[in-house]
């Protein structure tokens, strides 16, 4: 028997508000955007810093998360996400070659989390105080501050 574990992590900053599509099974689909930043001295071009910027896909499902990123989960946020890669093929009609995008999906007993002050950065009114748990809602945290300067978009 073999075992494997498929988890990703990351904190960054959502590129935009939340987007929800309504599936033809009568469902909801939630998708983000989250920027993750690095840095780094370039030794070739003489010490240079050198920024560079990963975007991640986060797509979740679960309704009682969908209606709580709806009200919170807006452009420049701060926010921790757990959940596991997904990777999807699909044709684009008219194209011969597949298509691949790889997500973090939120699945129960993932996790999102606000890292910052909601009122800080532009964002919607404060969230519940009773906002706590896995993917089912957003775990409230200390909030930290941070520099509009370092938003990559």
């Amino acid at each position: 028997m073999s075992f494997g574990l498929n988890r990703a992590e990351v904190i960054g900053r959502l590129g935009a508000d939340v987007t929800v599509n309504h599936l033809q099974s009568g469902g909801r689909v939630a998708n983000m955007s989250i920027a993750t930043d690095e840095s780094y001295i370039d030794r070739n071009t003489g010490g240079q810093r050198v920024d560079k910027t990963e975007w991640h896909r986060i797509v979740t499902f679960q309704s009682g998360l969908i209606d709580m990123l709806v009200k919170h989960a807006v452009k420049g946020r701060l926010v921790y996400v757990a959940g596991k890669l997904q990777t999807r093929r699909w044709k684009k009609p008219g194209e011969e070659s597949d298509r691949f995008s790889t997500e973090i999906l939120l699945v129960p007993g993932g996790r999102v989390q606000f890292l910052d002050k909601p009122n800080g950065n532009g964002a919607r009114p404060q969230p519940d105080p009773d906002m706590a748990g896995d993917t089912g809602a957003a775990q409230a945290s200390e909030p930290a501050d941070f520099d509009d300067d370092r938003i990559p978009f």
